[in-house]
Order: C-alpha cells, then sequence, then structure tokens
C-alpha cells in the first residue's frame, strides 16, 4: 500500500469511527423518553392509527427510510413532504396518528410551518432532534436527543454522524416496536410474499418434500440392491428405511454405499440395517423449509428425512429439493 492508498484508508477509518463514537453516546442517552415514545407509537396502533414520519432535506431521506422498515415491520407508516402537506396532502393525516418528526436544528423552517397543523390533527408528535431546546421539541410529546458533537465531515458540516443517529435511532425504534407489538417471523413473511426472503420464511417442509412414489423407501431387511434398484426409481440419492409400521428405523444413502463398496465388493447382498445409518437428523413436516437449510447446514448433510408428531415417516427432503425451491 502507498502512501496515498494509507492516507485514503486512514481518513475513511476516521469517518468511521466518528460515527461509531457518536453512536456509542446516543446509546448511553437511550432512557425513558424512549419507553414512552414505543408507548405512544403502540397506543397509536392499537387505535387503528399510522406513523406520520416527517423531515426536510437529508432528514426526508431518513424518514423515507424509517418509514419503509416500519412497514416491512407491520406498523403503518407514512412519509409527508412538509410543503406539499400545506398544499392538500395534511388530508392524509386523521385523528389518532402519531407523528415522528425529524429535524437535527429543531428550527427547520418548512416543518415549523406545518407544526401547529400538525398538533391539532395528530394524537402525538415524536421528535427526533439535536436540539432538545428547540422549538420542535418544545411542542412535542416525546423528544429523542439525536445530537452529536462532531460530524464526521472534515469541514463539520456536511450531515453525517447526525444523519447515521438519526437513521439508527429509527431502526432502534422499530426494532423495539414490532418486539412490544408481539410481532412475529410469520407476519414478517406475509409483508414479504417476493424473492428468497418471502420463500424462506412461508415454505414448509410438506411444500418440497419428495413423497409418495417420489421416497424411496425400505425396510431393514432388504437388501442394498434393492434399496439402490428403488432409489434409481425414485432418481434419489438416499432411502429411508422403516419397520413395517412405517416407523423411522435409519436411512441408507449413495454416501454410505461408496464407502462400503470401497470395503467390501460383495456389499449388493448385505441388508439395508447393516450398513445404514441409525437415528438419521429428522424434521416434522410442518416445519419452515429455513430450518431444514439450517440442519442440513449444520450437519453437513444432503438429506432429512420427514416425520408426523408419531415418528412415522411420510417423506424426505434433498439438498437439490431447496435449491430447486430458491431456499437458499
Amino acid at each position: 500500500m502507498n502512501t496515498l492508498e494509507e492516507e485514503f484508508v486512514a481518513k475513511a477509518k476516521s469517518v468511521l469511527q466518528t460515527e461509531i463514537d457518536e453512536l456509542v453516546s446516543l446509546s448511553g442517552r437511550i432512557g425513558p423518553e424512549f419507553t414512552q415514545a414505543i408507548q405512544t407509537l403502540c397506543d397509536g396502533l392499537n387505535g387503528r392509527g399510522k406513523i406520520i414520519v416527517i423531515g426536510v432535506g437529508k432528514s426526508e431521506n431518513i424518514a423515507t427510510k424509517i418509514a419503509a422498515t416500519l412497514n416491512s415491520t407491520g406498523a403503518p407508516a407514512v412519509v409527508l413532504d412538509c410543503q406539499n402537506a400545506l398544499h392538500g396532502d395534511l388530508g392524509i393525516l386523521a385523528d389518532g396518528d402519531t407523528v415522528l418528526a425529524l429535524s437535527y436544528s429543531g428550527e427547520t423552517a418548512e416543518l415549523l410551518n406545518l407544526l401547529p397543523h400538525l398538533k391539532r390533527r395528530a394524537a402525538s408528535i415524536i421528535a427526533f432532534t439535536g436540539n432538545p431546546s428547540s422549538t420542535l421539541a418544545n411542542n412535542s410529546d416525546v423528544v429523542l436527543d439525536t445530537s452529536v458533537t462532531n460530524e464526521a465531515c472534515p469541514l463539520n458540516l456536511a450531515p453525517t454522524s447526525s444523519s447515521t443517529n438519526m437513521l439508527a435511532l429509527g431502526d432502534a425504534l422499530a426494532m423495539v416496536l414490532l418486539q412490544a407489538r408481539g410481532f412475529r417471523s410469520e407476519d414478517f413473511a406475509e409483508l414479504h410474499p417476493s424473492g428468497s426472503l418471502g420463500r424462506q420464511l412461508l415454505t414448509r417442509v410438506n411444500d418440497i418434500m419428495r413423497q409418495g412414489n417420489q421416497l424411496a423407501c425400505v425396510q431393514t431387511n432388504d437388501t442394498i440392491a434393492t434399496a439402490l434398484d428403488i432409489m434409481r426409481q425414485c432418481k434419489a440419492g438416499a432411502a429411508v428405511a422403516t419397520d413395517e409400521q412405517g416407523s423411522l428405523q435409519g436411512i441408507f444413502t449413495h454416501g454410505d454405499f461408496v464407502r462400503a463398496y470401497q470395503k467390501d465388493r460383495d456389499i449388493a447382498d448385505r441388508l439395508v440395517a447393516d450398513q445404514m445409518t441409525t437415528n438419521p437428523v429428522t424434521i416434522q413436516c410442518e416445519k419452515l423449509a429455513a430450518e431444514a437449510v439450517h440442519l442440513l447446514e449444520e450437519n453437513r448433510i444432503d438429506e432429512i428425512v420427514v416425520i408426523d408428531e408419531t415418528q412415522k415417516v411420510v417423506g424426505l427432503v434433498d439438498v437439490q429439493d431447496l435449491s430447486r425451491a430458491q431456499i437458499f
């Protein structure tokens, strides 16, 4: 690394460290006001209200991200442009709504022009500001202090540490709010039905498992030759061994065959019971496919036996099944 590269890397690290230091300071200020903000938001949402997020300039950009996070975690939120609000968009604000007002100075003219109208219509106003003595703070029900000692900008002018603080505080508010409201992973999945995330959270094992004539199933007293033939017919890399009642006894995989064949060329005449893996990894059919992914990775295996509540075999999930379903 030459001198110029070292200088740029050092400056980049300095920017990040400044923002880290300010986030640590912000964390130290989290207290009763934060709890009050969560309770205020919960009360509004429980009363069928929504969250109106407002800001100007960089704060509006942060407001957009906070609103998106709130929406994705089950808290209805919209961004209200201050200027447009004074020309008709104020109609989006209904009785019982809660306002999140973002302004580092707390003296932003466009927001202050809107403030009297917000106070008449909104149930509560929660301020994100770096100036707890500002006009915005004095006219808000809850004030969350996002102040910084230093911006990460070398000129100490561009909003950097201050905007990071606002963004991080918005994340903290949204994450604690979802816990306070009992928001579950299943609820998250319903709001994210598209893409790999939605597939992982919505797809269950019984949606993708091999069953019926696709399931290679043998009994423990069958020969390895029989097991291999059944696996060929099912185009499977493993056969599940059961007893006569269908209860799981073990699993015999193509890998088991290869390892055994290297030691015994007469393996085809041996019994499945002698070569199978007993107590294989299992999963119940109603579990999420994402859990099957976790088990595959944790145990470094390619197949998981699917069972019901009585330990009867109902299917098999192969790593290829998960790949085809785009669960990974």
